[in-house]
């Protein structure tokens, strides 16, 4: 009897270590930290843990593949590492899921080890809770802290403003009582007589420091007129409201997204186009919402998630079934901002390709304290670190001359080098003091043909 009992309980044992240990069996004897890291890198592509982007949901996805198919880990295994190879073999319940998500190929990963996808399982089955991303009241709180010295400075000025008025009027009603005290005396007929009672005896008594007034109003109008005529059409600073906000801080500057990759025809094209919804959704497609961990001041997570959703009402995506309806409303109405008139020529690819080197080493010398890394930033700025974006030049005809007369040719390069050979030797004896530096100027730059034709 008591030999039964002590196998019971050994029994007992067992069956609660196995239950214990099922769930590490299925997902959980990997590390989520470092999946959460693996999943990060190599799946949110096509994959969240929630939701269907192009592929399916994977929170979870252990014990779904074994209560749907009977499945364990290792055929998990085979299916990252190699899917392709996995469908080829005849595998039912590979080819059903890949009949399931409209025949999308999933990435091979044989890069990644056994720990790798254990860990990337056990992340999935047991994913770590995430830091809270700052909120946007940590963002107003913020600004709040900061405005607060600003509150204060004005609130000082104000009371300074009105002590001042104040001693004003004060001296004003002490002026005033002198006046009255003078009416009562003797002297005010004797002051009355002396005064010039017409505006043409001034003019008669002051005429030439009239004329001369006259004079400088007129040079200072003349001048305000002619200012005002040079700045029409400059628009340095503008920076307009968009129908679908895009940061470019957050795209290229947090997330260092080329700028090529969504104007491609800057490099190669003689414009910069405006792109597409679809170059938008080549990465919207499986993002679909943000989880950046930065904010603009005043902006919050839902205010991006919503702006996303404008793209997929644009383009008649549907999130939740990963294709398009056909329902789409009418064309985003981008307002332009850099727009050359048309009597100006100007050509991207002859700037961002052969003069890339020359520009990028003209604008660090005259600008050693904000150096820049990319052609594009010397005309339009640092475009990575604007929310919104502006016109950070003025782009007037003196301005693009200034820049031709300082900007040297790259004459190390082939073509330059030979083209110009007997032009290098001539400007080297002819100033020899520059070294025979040949600047964009000397090879036609400031003729009028080149860009009005």
């Amino acid at each position: 009897m008591i030999s039964w009992r002590k196998h019971y309980k050994k029994g007992l044992i067992a069956i609660g270590l196995l239950l214990s240990t099922s769930a590490s069996i299925y997902g959980q004897d990997g590390d989520p930290k470092n999946g959460e890291k693996l999943f990060k890198a190599n799946c949110t592509a096509c994959h969240a843990l929630d939701k269907q982007v192009v592929g399916p949901a994977l929170k979870g996805i252990v014990e779904r593949v074994k209560t749907e198919a009977g499945l364990d880990k290792d055929w998990l295994h085979k299916w990252i590492r190699n899917n392709k190879e996995l469908r080829a073999s005849g595998d039912k319940y590979a080819n059903e899921i890949f009949e399931k998500f409209n025949k999308t190929e999933m990435q091979v990963f044989p890069n990644l080890t056994d720990k790798d996808i254990d860990d990337i399982l056990a992340y999935t089955t047991n994913p770590p809770v995430a830091e809270p991303a700052p909120a946007a009241t940590d963002a107003a709180s913020a600004a709040a802290t900061t405005a607060a010295p600003a509150d204060k400075t004005t609130t000082n000025i104000v009371i300074i403003s009105l002590l001042a008025i104040a001693a004003l009027l004060v001296w004003i009603l002490i002026k005033l009582r002198q006046l009255v005290k003078l009416g009562q005396s003797e002297d005010l007929a004797g002051l009355n007589e002396s005064r010039v009672k017409s505006f043409s005896e001034i003019y008669a008594k002051y005429h030439y420091i009239g004329k001369g007034l006259l004079a400088i109003l007129a040079i200072l109008a003349t001048y305000g007129i002619w200012n005002w005529i040079m700045w029409i059409g400059v628009y340095k600073g503008y920076k307009p409201e968009q129908p679908i906000y895009f940061s470019h801080k957050i795209h290229a500057g947090e997330n260092k997204i080329d700028c090529q990759l969504c104007h491609s025809s800057a490099k190669y094209g003689k414009v910069s186009e405006i792109p597409s919804m679809n170059v938008c959704m080549n990465c919207h497609r499986a993002i679909s919402e943000y989880n950046g961990k930065y904010l603009e001041t005043g902006k919050d997570k839902a205010f991006y998630d919503g702006e996303i959703k404008k793209i997929y009402e644009h383009t008649g995506w549907d999130p939740e079934k990963q294709q398009y309806t056909g329902k789409n409303t009418s064309p985003v109405e981008w307002t332009r901002i850099h727009n050359m008139p048309d009597f100006v020529y100007f050509n991207h690819s002859q700037h961002v390709i052969a003069g890339e080197k020359a520009i990028i080493n003209s604008f660090n010398k005259k600008n050693p304290d904000n150096k820049i890394d990319v052609v594009c930033k010397a005309c339009h700025g640092k475009i990575d670190t604007m929310n919104v974006v502006q016109m950070a030049n003025d782009f007037t005809m003196g301005w693009c001359i200034e820049c031709h007369r300082t900007t040297e040719v790259d004459m190390n390069n082939g073509y330059n080098k030979e083209y110009f050979k007997n032009l290098h030797e001539k400007l080297k004896k002819q100033y020899p003091q520059d070294g025979g530096k040949i600047t964009v100027d000397a090879i036609g730059g400031i003729e009028c043909g080149k860009c009005h034709y």
